[in-house]
């Protein structure tokens, strides 16, 4: 590996010539063997604290796991304790890397519960030595790395991916795919998004003109691997325990930590794919180093076959909610929404969901393992009879990725269907951290009308010593 650090002209080019036609270097990957028939999964947890700790709970919850090692950068706090006391015969990690070399052949598999943008590097070298990944979304920050994800997994069939969207095991699931299947969903030309509970950043400063300024970093905590592939900067509480997700260089903002419990079944089973349009029509708040207060963003999508073309558009901030459609009703929250270091979401407003628009009909979701309802009431009984019957779930998220290691299961949301929903994501929050429209070839992989937009589809170079991960 050359230490010589490309210029920004370079690697640019090399990516995107490399998107049109990825080829990763054999020696970065090893062929692992096909899962053998037996009862439990040697796995590894990579991000113990918070919601990484939970992940670890509901897959440990499975029975199909053996926890052999724990790995975080801030290993012995506060908040990654209670994983540490349940697996104390587990080893101990705070670099991924050390966790590899030292007990990779102890691993099987991975959970990644850690920062979005900290996803890329970890889930590549888990690829690279044979080992299953269960990754939280939005599998990771920029539209390149992504690529490259799906590029990997792709080269490795015998090996398992799971995005953590819960509900593409639930009956949001399976009530979409059969309602779809059945001729109940089609010919749909709008799908309206809303997520407008109160996030971190809300209470900030939007007329923010420089990054945070630097603080004595935790004791025992690993700085510089947590920042990993990103450029140097000074530790801040700001960056840490979850209030990544506000930074346009760690995190993707509402957009990416709903979208995914919001949107996944009408991306997949609509057939979407990638938009040819993305258009911020309201940015509240907007600078240039974290997520606006509130922001309507628009995706345009072309015919796919004999479906329609038609749009998505995104809502989120506490005020900031879409136009409701006569009968819709009251807006539940789902109960099943999963808890972030014990927390609730709060009742909003308007609760976390969707309204799909069609010639004929029109439909009320919620957000994760949430059913569609079919509004107004007098619409849904004019086509109760013929509505089908919709299989119960064999398993839910994380056992069906377990399962999938043992090989008795496909998981639901592998790389190759969740990463094209996650590339949607990286294209609106380029569009927010602009605040411009975007045209995108979808064919090429461009954005066509913005030279620096199609440069942040790869972002800036990676930190030295993390080239390794982005070669090709």
């Amino acid at each position: 590996m050359s230490k010589r650090e490309n210029s920004r002209r370079t690697f640019l080019k090399q990516t995107m010539l490399a998107s049109a036609a990825v080829s990763i270097s054999p020696l970065l990957f090893a062929q692992s063997n096909t899962p053998l028939e037996k009862e439990r999964v040697k796995l590894a947890l990579i991000g113990i604290g918070n919601r990484g700790g939970q992940i670890a709970k509901d897959l440990f919850a499975t029975g199909l796991c053996e926890i052999v090692a724990l790995c975080d950068v801030d290993m012995g706090a506060k908040h990654t304790q209670e994983i540490m006391a349940m697996f104390p015969k587990a080893k101990q990690f705070k670099d991924f890397r050390e966790m590899f070399n030292k007990s990779g052949n102890d691993i099987e598999a991975v959970s990644v519960g850690t920062p979005d943008h900290s996803h890329f590097p970890i889930c590549m070298m888990a690829l690279s030595l044979g080992k299953h990944i269960y990754v939280e979304k939005p599998m990771a920050c920029t539209f390149y790395e992504i690529e490259l994800m799906m590029k990997a997994a792709r080269k490795h069939p015998n090996l398992v991916t799971q995005v953590g969207n819960q509900g593409h095991s639930e009956a949001n699931y399976f009530q979409f795919k059969a309602w779809k299947e059945a001729g109940i969903i089609k010919n749909i030309r709008e799908v309206v998004a809303h997520m407008n509970s109160p996030r971190r950043w809300h209470g900030w400063d939007p007329n923010i003109y420089k990054l945070p300024e630097g603080q004595p970093i935790p004791q025992g905590m690993d700085w510089n691997t947590w920042l990993m592939a990103k450029p140097y900067h000074d530790y801040s509480d700001k960056y840490h325990q979850g209030n990544w997700r506000c930074w346009y260089d760690f995190g993707m903002g509402a957009l990416g930590d709903w979208g995914a419990h919001i949107l996944d079944t009408a991306h997949e089973f609509l057939d979407l794919g990638l938009p040819y349009e993305v258009n911020p029509i309201k940015l509240e708040g907007h600078n240039d180093y974290f997520f606006p207060m509130s922001s309507t963003i628009q995706f345009k999508f072309p015919k796919r076959g004999a479906m329609p073309p038609m749009n998505i558009t995104w809502y989120d901030g506490v005020n900031n909610m879409p136009p409701l459609p006569s009968g819709y009703g009251t807006s539940e929250l789902n109960a099943n929404i999963p808890t972030v270091a014990g927390a609730k979401l709060q009742e909003a407003k308007l609760n976390p969901g969707k309204i799909i628009y069609s010639d004929d009909l029109i439909f009320k979701g919620g957000s994760h393992g949430s059913t569609l309802s079919i509004i107004p009431s007098e619409k849904a009984k004019a086509v109760e009879l013929k509505l089908p019957k919709v299989p119960v779930s064999t398993s839910n998220h994380f056992a069906n990725f377990l399962l999938s290691c043992l090989g008795k299961e496909k998981t639901r949301s592998p790389f190759e269907i969740f990463g094209p929903l996650s590339q949607v994501f990286s294209l609106g929050v380029i569009a927010q951290r602009l605040n411009t429209p975007i045209k995108f070839d979808r064919d090429s992989k461009t954005i066509t009308n913005n030279q620096f937009a199609n440069a942040l589809l790869t972002d800036v170079p990676p930190r030295k010593g993390w080239e390794e991960f982005y070669k090709i």
